[in-house]
């Protein structure tokens, strides 16, 4: 009967991780920077984009909420936009 209660307590201890955001596919127009990947992040300043956008740099301090119409830009180390997402 012990053992059944010390299974039972710790069944309960361990939990699922919260489910990530479903990847939704370009709902925030980012295909249509997609030429700018490779390219200096100044490459950025002739492009307007009025909306939500981040540029995240490496070691940027970045929240975690998830907004499907907001363009993320990742920087690279030597200031070349790697990657271009949704979130």
């Amino acid at each position: 009967m012990k053992r059944l209660m010390a299974l039972i307590v710790l069944a309960g201890c361990t939990a699922a991780p919260p489910p990530l955001p479903p990847q939704l596919e370009d709902t925030c127009g980012a295909a249509n920077f997609a030429g700018l990947i490779g390219q200096d992040v100044t490459a950025l300043e002739t492009r307007l984009h009025l909306g939500m956008v981040r540029v995240i740099r490496p070691g940027d301090l970045v929240t975690q909420d998830f907004r499907p119409g907001r363009i993320n830009f990742m920087i690279g180390e030597d200031n070349v936009i790697g990657t271009i997402n949704c979130g």
